[in-house]
């Protein structure tokens, strides 16, 4: 191997290192207020159910809005030059958040971080698109990915731990959570490198090329909006409801209509995002081995997962709960978004990666503004949250219905370049 080929081959790896820990950064914040709600809302007031579930609603707004700009800035100037600047301001919001004494500086401080957190899917998904080797992209995603179940297991546990088991003040997680966003941005700055956009040829006979030197890219006219996208889209969306409904909710669904210990939600909760990380390993190796079964794999994936969110609410007792949540780990979100990853990043030209991402993440983020808010709704006007869960299922089950016949149906044994 030259040394050439052996740097290129350090560098994906350290590109899949610093984005690990960006995901590790971003859960550690989405999930560390779940567990203590109630301290919250305790130390602010009088505020409803709908009104804490907004605190995510109002993150997930603003990361979803930014979905498309964020995009169009990754195509157009880098990854390196969108992420540092906004992941100092990711910072800034944690910490708007941690000196809050009102409801809307939480508000403030979460629109902040949503903003600011909106360049990374792009930024980390085209960055691994373009580097990483294409028989182990989506493994490589898969292990991009695995940082969000870390994230979500040290914010979930830590918060419970520290704040519902030790009775420190919510505020001083986010201080903490502030000073591991900063690290996680130096590691940034060493180890990505700035892209160097090549120049367009506009006339080759001005410059001496010719044809041949040229090669057009049969994917250059993709639609970004046909029937295949945007049932892809779809599905992600159903993906990412059912995802961040159990995020924020399922730790006070499970004290309020499980008879579980606040102290205990947390671990509990977590389950979710153990099974989760061998469950996308696994998966996205063997899917990286058997390209053509790929959609075969999403399918089943989808009806396990609306299967195990269904009966997570269902459970007549605390071991098939366990039982749900480990296998909604192992087939759920984190098993499904590689594959989904590189289905997109493989559909459209390298230039449009970031932009086809940015589009694909917008719709099924659409879901995380939608899904705190609706289940924390549903919770206060019917006293229960078991409506919400099955919406949840049914939404799952309604994708892998459109996936079959839009997508799986019309394919017949895919190519990675379809």
């Amino acid at each position: 191997m030259s040394q050439l080929e052996q740097n290129g081959s350090q560098y994906y790896k350290k590109i899949i290192v610093a984005l690990v820990l960006g995901w590790v950064a971003i859960w550690i914040y989405r999930t560390i207020l779940t567990p203590i709600y109630p301290q919250i809302q305790s130390s602010l007031g009088d505020v409803s159910n709908a009104e804490i579930g907004l605190i995510a609603s109002v993150y997930f707004f603003a990361y979803t809005g930014m979905q498309i700009p964020a995009g169009i800035l990754v195509d157009k100037f880098g990854q390196k030059t969108v992420l540092i600047p906004a992941f100092i301001g990711f910072a800034i919001g944690a910490v708007v958040l941690g000196t809050a004494g009102s409801l809307p500086q939480v508000y403030l401080g979460s629109l902040i971080s949503g903003i600011a957190t909106g360049s990374y899917y792009g930024s980390a998904y085209s960055l691994s698109a373009k580097h990483v080797p294409k028989d182990k992209k989506t493994f490589a995603n898969a292990i991009i990915n695995s940082g969000s179940a870390v994230g979500m297991i040290i914010g979930l546990v830590g918060s419970s731990v520290l704040v519902g088991g030790l009775n420190i003040e919510w505020n001083w997680m986010l201080y903490g959570t502030a000073l591991i966003i900063l690290g996680v941005t130096f590691v940034f700055y060493i180890n990505i490198k700035s892209d160097k956009k090549s120049v367009k040829v506009e006339n080759p006979e001005n410059t001496g090329a010719t044809s041949a030197d040229i090669v057009t890219d049969p994917r250059d006219d993709v639609s970004l909006f046909s029937p295949k996208h945007i049932t892809v889209y779809f599905t992600y969306f159903a993906v990412c409801y059912g995802y961040y409904m159990i995020v924020t909710w399922l730790p006070s669904f499970l004290v309020a209509e499980k008879g579980f210990a606040q102290s205990d939600v947390g671990y509990v909760s977590a389950l979710v995002a153990v099974a989760g990380i061998p469950g996308a390993l696994i998966f996205a190796r063997l899917i990286d081995r058997r390209q053509q079964d790929r959609l075969k794999y999403i399918l089943m994936l989808l009806l396990v997962a609306a299967v195990m969110i269904g009966l997570t609410v269902y459970s007549p007792s605390p071991w098939i709960l366990y039982i749900a949540l480990i296998l909604y780990g192992l087939m759920g979100k984190l098993a499904i978004d590689p594959v989904l990853i590189t289905y997109v990043s493989d559909s459209v030209p390298e230039q449009k990666t970031a932009k086809a991402l940015g589009l694909f993440n917008f719709f099924g983020m659409a879901s995380s503004v939608v899904a705190p808010w609706l289940t924390g709704y549903i919770g206060d006007v019917t006293g229960s949250q078991v409506l919400a869960f099955y919406i949840g299922s049914v939404l799952l089950l309604a994708a892998a219905v459109f996936f079959f016949f839009v997508i799986y149906l019309r394919s017949g044994k895919e190519t990675p370049a379809q």
